[in-house]
């Protein structure tokens, strides 16, 4: 497994439609700064099939520090939750293709 990028999503986007990377990058920059203000402004996000964002309020409580061992209060706090789709489920059900077997990287020719 490995880490991908937002400038390799963004180069792969580029290639795969034809577009200039520019333009890519630009339009996914848009699209993530989107999602980050309609989040603080405290909307749900649904994108059908891939999944929905959503912000949960955490309440506050009682947390320790583990080096002093001495009680310390944590206050409430907005975080983001996130629910997979239909589609994305799928797929993450599937088996990963092993990295080591090159039969398992290739495309799947009956389901053409």
């Amino acid at each position: 497994m490995s880490t991908v990028t937002k400038k390799e999503l963004i180069d792969n986007i580029a290639e795969a439609t034809g577009e200039k990377r520019v333009v890519v990058k630009k339009v996914v920059q848009s699209f993530l700064d989107s999602i980050v203000v309609e989040l603080g402004k405290g909307n749900r996000l649904e994108f059908r099939d891939f999944g929905v964002f959503e912000i949960k309020q955490r309440r506050a409580r009682m947390a320790q520090n583990p080096r002093t061992l001495q009680p310390v209060e944590v206050p409430p706090k907005r975080t983001v939750k996130f629910k997979v789709g239909r589609l994305m489920k799928q797929t993450l059900s599937e088996p990963a293709p092993d990295v080591d077997n090159p039969a398992d990287l290739e495309p799947d020719s009956s389901s053409a």
